[in-house]
C-alpha cells in the first residue's frame, strides 16, 4: 500500500487530493495548520483507517514515522486576499516549508510533488503561457510574496533534484474552482457565487476585461495524479485553456444562480493583477494524456450547490 504525506491536506485542493489518493488505495497523512484550511473539508475522512490528520505548521521541522512514497506539498494560502493579510506566512510556507517538505522526501526516499502556480508567470507578456515562458513578475509588489515564493519553491525543488537525486514533480496550477473553497476566499468564484446567492451586488474589480481560464477541481486532481505516477519532472501546466473575461464569468454565475444582483465595478484591489491568463497545455496533453473534461456550466452548478448549502447553514467562511 503506497503511503503519501499531503501538506495543506485540509485545504481546498489538498482535501480533494486526499480523497483521490484514498480512492486509489493509498494510505494518506494530511498535515495542515488550518490558517486557511478547515477540518470541515476532511471530516468525512476521519473514520477512514487509512487516513490520518496532523495539525502542524510545515515551516517547522517535520518528523513522520514510517515509510513514505510521496510527499505532496500543497500547503500555502493562495487567495489574493491573503497576499495583504498573510504575506509573511505565504513567504515562509513556500520557502522554508518547501525546504522542510523536501527534507522529508529526501529522508524517506519519496517522490516530491510541488504544487506551483501560474502566478509565477506574473502579468504575462506571452499568451498563452507555455512552461518555457520565464514570466513578468514584480518581486516587490503585493502579489510578489506569492509569485516569488513559488518561483523560489520551484528553484529549491530542482536544486534537491540535481544535488540529491530525489524524484520530483512540478505542476503549475491555473485558476481552479469547486466545492470546499472558502466563502471568504476573495477569489472570483466564491466572491461572485456568494454575492449572487445572497442578492448582493456582484463586484467586478477593474473593468472586467481581464481574462482567466477556470479549471474544475476534479480535472485538476486528475492531472496531479497522472503527473505523480509519470516519468515526467515538469514543470507542467495543468489548467483549462478555455478563456473568458471576468465580466463574462460574472454574467454566467448570475444566470446560473437566477440572481437579481447588479454587477458593479470597483478599482483593482492589488496592483499587477494579470490582464490575461491562459495555459498552453500541449505538454499535459502529449506527455500525460490529460485534458479537462468538466464543462464550465457543469462545474459551476456543482460549486453553486455547495455554496448554497453553506450559506443556508449560516457559514460565512
Amino acid at each position: 500500500m503506497p503511503r503519501a504525506l499531503v501538506t495543506g491536506g485540509a485545504g481546498f485542493l489538498g482535501s480533494h487530493l486526499c480523497d483521490r489518493l484514498l480512492a486509489e488505495g493509498f494510505e494518506v497523512v494530511a498535515m495542515d495548520n488550518l490558517i486557511t484550511g478547515s477540518t470541515d473539508n476532511i471530516a468525512h475522512l476521519i473514520d477512514n483507517p487509512r487516513f490520518r490528520f496532523i495539525k502542524y505548521d510545515v515551516t517547522e521541522y517535520i518528523y513522520l514515522d514510517g515509510p513514505l512514497d510521496f510527499v505532496f506539498h500543497l500547503a500555502s494560502p493562495a487567495s489574493p486576499a491573503d497576499f495583504t493579510t498573510k504575506p509573511i506566512q505565504i513567504s515562509k510556507v513556500n520557502s522554508l516549508g518547501t525546504h522542510r517538505a523536501l527534507g522529508v522526501a529526501r529522508a524517506k526516499n519519496a517522490t516530491f510533488f510541488l504544487a506551483s502556480t501560474s502566478e509565477i508567470y506574473g502579468d504575462p507578456l506571452v499568451h498563452p503561457q507555455t512552461e518555457e515562458y520565464l514570466g513578468n513578475v514584480n518581486c516587490i509588489g503585493i502579489r510578489g510574496v506569492y509569485d516569488e515564493a513559488k518561483r523560489f519553491a520551484e528553484s529549491m525543488t530542482m536544486a534537491y533534484h540535481r544535488t540529491h537525486g530525489i524524484n520530483v514533480k512540478i505542476v503549475r496550477i491555473f485558476n481552479t474552482y469547486g466545492p470546499r473553497m472558502r466563502l471568504d476566499d476573495g477569489r472570483v468564484v466564491p466572491n461572485f457565487i456568494g454575492q449572487a446567492l445572497r442578492g448582493e451586488p456582484i463586484t467586478v474589480y477593474g473593468d472586467g476585461s481581464q481574462t482567466r481560464s477556470f479549471c474544475y477541481c476534479s480535472d485538476l486532481i486528475e492531472g496531479f495524479y497522472r503527473l505523480a505516477l509519470s516519468q515526467e519532472t515538469g514543470p507542467i501546466n495543468i489548467g483549462n485553456p478555455t478563456e473568458r473575461t471576468i465580466l463574462e464569468f460574472a454574467q454566467e454565475i448570475k444566470r446560473l444562480t437566477n440572481s437579481r444582483s447588479e454587477i458593479v465595478f470597483k478599482p483593482l484591489l492589488t496592483p499587477d493583477d494579470p490582464r490575461q491568463r491562459r495555459p498552453d497545455i500541449t505538454k499535459a496533453r502529449t506527455l500525460l494524456g490529460w485534458e479537462p473534461k468538466v464543462s464550465l456550466e457543469e462545474g459551476l452548478r456543482q460549486t453553486i450547490a455547495y455554496f448554497q448549502k453553506r450559506i443556508e447553514a449560516g457559514y460565512r467562511r
